[in-house]
């Protein structure tokens, strides 16, 4: 997802230059896959990976279909369902159904008569508290939409910009489908009196701002809620040393928004032959099981594995707020413009 705790690829940089040996993958900046799955990938298939990370998500697929004449790479990874319809509609990818489609899960599927994308993973966009603020001040962590706008919360919450992060337009959305298209408007304007804070990305929100994080300790965060993920919980014991025996954060459950992402064959790709063995590797079972220690999302293929730690510290919200990708297409540009004037001006 845009905004995880880890990110590193087989290579940086690197646009595709013609060689049919190598095949480039254009990202967010999350992007991360263990170096012995990745080195397995070339050796079986013969084409060298570079990887080009491009800001968060949706700086990410602006600038791709800004090149799509000439794109940067073969593959897209990375576009999200609050962002599939401005993919789809402006032509950036072309059709391709990957070997072993058939084992993707029947609720995350799209596309399915064109197979322009493929979903690669899930995961929910959630409100993170700081479990030790919220003991120290005997205070009960929020739990729902609902609870973030009592007066007990005021100045606790900090949020990325709708406009230019993919978890702030998931959390928006997430209101959105809450509240009803007349109601969403009303909530914001309870949280903007309430204090919510507003920064531009996840990077910032959750590792500078917030106090629950490594980094937002390092950096002295005095917000005890951000929106994150669920899985960042059981990122923050897998790279804590020595490990917690318990995630220092948990999750507001009933702030939950589900987000999907896919990857597709660039439209102009140089190398579609590479691009389309790429986006098999992509949905394999050994990819699919590498991913959530890697990018901390969940696998969306039957019969992948999660890693006990996603068990216990991040499991998937029960009940989590979705919205019909035709509805985002319809409502997500007036209703960002909307936030934009309401929450930012």
């Amino acid at each position: 997802m845009a905004g995880t705790l880890a990110a590193c690829g087989s290579s940086d940089g690197g646009q595709a230059s013609g060689d049919s040996k190598t095949v480039t993958l254009v990202s967010h900046d999350s992007w991360a896959v263990s170096k012995d799955v990745i080195a397995a990938f070339e050796k079986q298939s013969g084409y060298k990976v570079d990887v080009l990370k491009d800001g968060d998500a949706g700086q990410a697929v602006n600038k791709a279909i800004l090149t799509k004449d000439n794109p940067q790479g073969d593959v897209f990874f990375g576009v999200d369902n609050t962002l599939l319809s401005r993919a789809l509609d402006n032509g950036l990818f072309q059709s391709y159904e990957p070997k072993g489609s058939d084992t993707i899960k029947a609720e995350y599927r799209v596309d399915q008569d064109q197979h322009r994308v493929t979903p690669i993973d899930t995961g929910d966009i959630c409100v993170n508290y700081d479990k030790k603020y919220f003991a120290d001040h005997g205070l009960e962590p929020p739990k729902s939409f609902d609870d973030l706008v009592k007066p007990q919360y005021k100045n606790l919450l900090v949020t990325e910009n709708a406009s230019a992060s993919s978890p702030g337009l998931g959390f928006l959305l997430g209101t959105a489908a809450r509240y009803g298209d007349t109601g969403w408007e009303g909530y914001w304007k309870k949280l903007k009196a309430n204090g919510v804070k507003v920064v531009d990305g996840w990077e910032q929100a959750y590792n500078e701002e917030f106090s629950g994080s490594a980094g937002g300790k390092k950096a002295k965060g005095d917000r005890p809620l951000v929106v994150s993920y669920a899985s960042s919980p059981p990122a923050e014991v897998v790279f804590a040393d020595p490990k917690p025996s318990t995630a220092p954060t948990g999750v507001a459950e009933g702030t939950c928004f589900r987000q999907v992402e896919y990857a597709g064959l660039l439209g102009n790709a140089e190398n579609t032959k590479g691009g389309k063995a790429l986006l098999d590797f992509l949905i394999s079972k050994r990819f699919q099981e590498d991913m959530p220690l890697n990018m901390f999302v969940y696998p969306v293929t039957e019969g992948a594995q999660v890693p006990p730690e996603f068990v216990k510290y991040g499991p998937q919200a029960k009940d989590p707020e979705t919205m019909d990708p035709a509805k985002i297409a319809d409502h997500r540009d007036q209703w960002v413009k909307s936030w934009t004037s309401l929450v930012l001006k």
